[in-house]
């Protein structure tokens, strides 16, 4: 039992989902009522072409708590995540992936670990020593030598930051998301560089991963657009200071 008094707010990009997406609503439905708190669920629909939105908005009429909102378009996880943070009421947000190779039980150690840490952000490492990993060799390379990189880049005490479940202190995001300017794979990097950057905690925690599918979605041209957004976010922080310049009333995109 998450033994907390404020709500949670779990968010959850998904894109061409339909196949999984009434399983994953409903299981993590059950998981946060078994924790007995107040919580809510925002699916934000990244513009998918199959019944993505459809099958959640139909479970919605059953569930309260489910807030569906969609993009009209494909705009990317980043920008996914900042729109539906504008729903949040909690005090806490989750991130969780819509495929639930993440299975939302988990939360219970992150927020175990963000109280005895006393951190502000709790994100699950597959890197981690106590981590029950299952995904093939070459994902096990790609992962280890982005750590290499982005240790080298950024000097990061962070092994994994791509991991799709996090938790944050809602207040950080509130103060970090106006400063953001990636769409994809890379946003987990601008946002947890930004958090570090600002003076924040974040722990890592350990996770079980057991994928549903194959791993046919990242592709080569994934991988350069997310290496290009690394050094991007680099030329950002260390050489132009851009992260450092005062908010202009930007608004969450």
């Amino acid at each position: 039992m998450i033994n907390l008094k404020e709500k949670i707010s779990v968010i959850i990009p998904a894109y061409e989902e339909g196949a999984l997406i009434r399983n994953t609503l409903l299981e993590t439905i059950k998981t946060f009522n078994d924790f007995s708190c107040d919580y809510e669920i925002i699916l934000m629909d990244d513009g998918s072409g199959d019944e993505t939105f459809c099958e959640a908005q139909k479970l919605s009429l059953d569930y309260p708590q489910l807030k569906i909102k969609r993009n009209p378009k494909q705009s990317g996880k980043g920008r996914a995540l900042k729109k539906a943070f504008r729903y949040v009421e909690g005090a806490y947000v989750v991130f969780l992936d819509a495929d639930l190779d993440l299975h939302p039980g988990q939360v219970q150690t992150f927020f175990d670990i963000m109280r005895l840490d006393n951190a502000d952000v709790v994100i699950g490492s597959k890197l981690h020593p106590n981590s029950v990993v299952a995904y093939p060799l070459m994902r096990r390379i790609i992962s280890y030598v982005y750590y290499l990189l982005i240790k080298i880049l950024f000097g990061l005490p962070l092994r994994d930051t791509q991991t799709g479940l996090k938790i944050f202190k809602t207040h950080v995001l509130r103060e970090v998301f106006p400063r953001l300017l990636v769409k994809k794979f890379a946003f987990d990097l601008e946002l947890l560089a930004n958090i570090q950057h600002l003076g924040y905690k974040i722990a890592e925690a350990p996770i079980v991963l057991e994928p549903k599918r194959t791993y046919g979605r990242i592709g080569l041209k994934a991988i350069a657009q997310t290496g290009w957004d690394t050094l991007a976010i680099f030329y950002r922080m260390k050489i132009m200071k851009y992260y450092d310049r005062p908010l202009k009333n930007k608004e969450n995109e």
